[in-house]
């Protein structure tokens, strides 16, 4: 199961306060398309805490 998409639609990144996240990895995480983090799915629930993130390179830039 995935995150619900009645969630995903009113989610956005903590850090930018703005953007909406999508999800990656087969639902593993949820990508901010301005600042790169991916904040953690974990029992299908979002971890959206900035500490919890990694940080993904755009695509193109190694």
């Amino acid at each position: 199961m995935a995150v619900n998409p009645e969630l995903l639609e009113i989610l956005v990144c903590p850090a930018c306060k703005d953007t909406p996240v999508v999800p990656v990895n087969n639902g593993a995480g949820l990508k901010c398309g301005r600042c790169h983090r991916v904040y953690p799915v974990k029992d299908d629930i979002p971890v959206m805490l900035i500490d919890e993130a990694s940080i993904e390179p755009p695509p193109g830039q190694p």
